[in-house]
């Protein structure tokens, strides 16, 4: 149970360092805006400006922590 504790909490820590807004509501409705319009073949300009050339280049598929990676940036930085 200790280590359970542990474990959220640093994931929990961890997020908040690597994007600060993620305590922000209206970085979460950025957030759900992007992945329903990417369902519907509607991206934004702010998340299609947020993708490195790399992740383009390499031309396989992306999984999905890559494509939340991508998501994240975009709204919570």
């Amino acid at each position: 149970m200790k280590n359970t504790f542990f474990l959220l909490i640093g994931i929990v820590l961890g997020s908040c360092i690597s994007w600060p807004g993620v305590i922000l509501l209206e970085n979460w409705k950025c957030f759900f805006n992007i992945v329903q319009r990417s369902s519907e073949e509607k991206i934004s300009m702010k998340a299609a400006l947020a993708v490195s050339p790399n992740f383009l280049l390499k031309g396989e598929k992306q999984n999905t922590l890559s494509k939340l990676r991508v998501v994240g940036d975009a709204c919570f930085r």
